[in-house]
């Protein structure tokens, strides 16, 4: 694994992350050894701030090949669903959380070209998971009953769904 992943309540965690001004020779390398730490912890998304980056940087990988966007944004977003996330940066933790079902996220890719990604399903709950790290927010933040939050035991297999 190429970083420490931060644990909450570690306070870069709950900082706005700095846009990136241009996609340069070191924000790709940040992209390759964040999809590395992500592929090794094993996990769906990470974001910069969870590995001491405050900037706006994400990269998610749910089966279909690792994907990278700087400076994400929705712009729209439609459809409810809930699926129990977990975090990298929360270990042990999962609860089921409502989010948009499906989002168009535009940003910057590895190369620093525009971007647009439609995403359903299980890629559109990592994208919101993660740019909401960019946003000082962990999951935990969206529980509507706390009561649905589970300690579950680290002997276990790790959950595909870990974000």
């Amino acid at each position: 694994m190429k970083f420490k992943i931060y644990r909450f309540p570690e306070p870069i965690l709950r900082k706005t992350a700095k846009p990136v001004g241009k996609v340069t020779p070191r924000i790709i390398k940040l992209i390759d050894d964040m999809v590395e730490t992500m592929h090794a912890a094993p996990g769906v998304g990470l974001a910069a701030p969870q590995v001491g980056e405050s900037i706006r940087v994400i990269v998610a990988d749910v089966g279909a090949g690792a994907l990278a966007i700087v400076n994400p944004e929705i712009v729209s977003k439609s459809g409810s669903q809930t699926i129990t996330e977990g975090c990298l940066s929360l270990p042990g933790v999962e609860a089921p959380i409502e989010r948009a079902a499906k989002v168009k996220v535009k940003g910057l890719d590895r190369d620093g070209q525009a971007v647009v990604v439609e995403a359903v399903g299980l890629l559109s709950t990592v994208l919101q998971h993660e740019i909401d790290h960019l946003d000082g927010y962990v999951f935990i933040d969206r529980v509507t009953d706390p009561s649905q939050i589970k300690h579950v035991d680290f002997n276990r297999e790790p959950k595909d769904e870990l974000i």
